[in-house]
């Protein structure tokens, strides 16, 4: 299958604001791309006139971008199209759950508690709730089981500094906030897991009004390698483009700004198509999230 992405954002500032963008494909997946995606990058106030972009990875390996936007803002938009084989997540009831002797060492930072990953305060709830638990498959499921079931989804509850401690607490998230627990969770029991955001079209499902084409999800090792899984949705899903991976939201924001702006445009698009055809990111889905504290700006 071939699937279009794609993104329109506008930033507003007064001053030049230097900018790290993650909106990249991630190189796990960039040989399966059948069109280009580089960013555009260009100014509001100077007749689009194109910024400088410099490439770089972090330290996870995944692709950013470093500009300067210039006072008046600056607008982001690439598309582009992907192959997908049109599986959906892998289920591996009998996958096994490794002892953190037998984990390698690359690995054992997503054992460890993170910015949004208290593990240090979930760890006797985590052992409560799931310790009874044959572990491997099984466990990790019961985890996202109950994350799903847990916490009420609604755009409303967005924050951005709240963290899966607090979000147990509350009971609302985003998607975020599930993945964040399901993560937390995880590392409590002795088993690797990593925050991923990216493309996630409603393929496969029904169709749902709600603007879903970025979302959040986790990743768990076991029996040795990750496995997709999705505590918001809690279901196998077709045709998910990664852009990151890192412990948390903190490592994988879509933008990180050093300096106040204010987000006036957010369109985003992910849909299978039948064949190529011309690509254009100018009539996704909207979803506008005005932020005016120059914070990150997640799925």
């Amino acid at each position: 299958m071939q699937i279009r992405y794609g993104y329109r954002i506008e930033i507003v500032c007064d001053r030049p604001t230097p900018l790290v963008t993650m909106l990249d494909v991630h190189p796990s997946r960039r040989n399966d791309r059948l069109a280009p995606d580089d960013i555009c990058a260009t100014g509001l106030a100077d007749a689009g006139v194109p910024l400088r972009v410099e490439r770089h990875f972090d330290m996870f390996g995944n692709i950013c971008r470093r500009m300067v936007a210039p006072a008046g803002g600056v607008r982001l938009e690439a598309s582009g199209l992907i192959y997908d084989g049109g599986r959906p997540d892998v289920v591996a009831p009998t996958a096994r759950q490794l002892s953190p002797a037998e984990i390698p060492a690359d690995l054992m930072v997503f054992l460890l508690g993170s910015r949004y990953c208290e593990t240090d305060k979930l760890m006797d709830t985590a052992w409560n709730l799931f310790g009874h638990l044959q572990p491997g498959w099984g466990r990790v499921q019961a985890v996202v089981d109950f994350v799903h079931n847990h916490l009420t989804f609604g755009y409303a509850f967005a924050r951005s500094t709240r963290t899966a401690a607090e979000a147990y607490e509350e009971r609302i998230g985003v998607c975020r906030d599930f993945a964040h627990l399901a993560v937390a969770f995880c590392r409590c029991l002795n088993i690797p897991a990593r925050y991923c955001n990216g493309y996630l079209g409603d393929i496969g499902v029904p169709p749902n009004p709600a603007p879903m084409d970025f979302n959040a999800w986790l990743e768990v090792w076991l029996d040795g390698r990750w496995y997709t899984l999705d505590a918001r949705h809690n279901q196998p899903r077709i045709g998910r483009v990664v852009i990151a991976r890192g412990r948390d939201a903190t490592d994988v924001p879509m933008l990180n700004s050093f300096g106040s702006h204010l987000l006036q445009r957010f369109e985003v698009v992910t849909e299978e198509v039948a064949e190529e055809i011309p690509l254009c990111a100018s009539s996704p889905r909207p979803r506008l999230v005005p932020d005016e504290r120059g914070a990150h700006i997640a799925a």
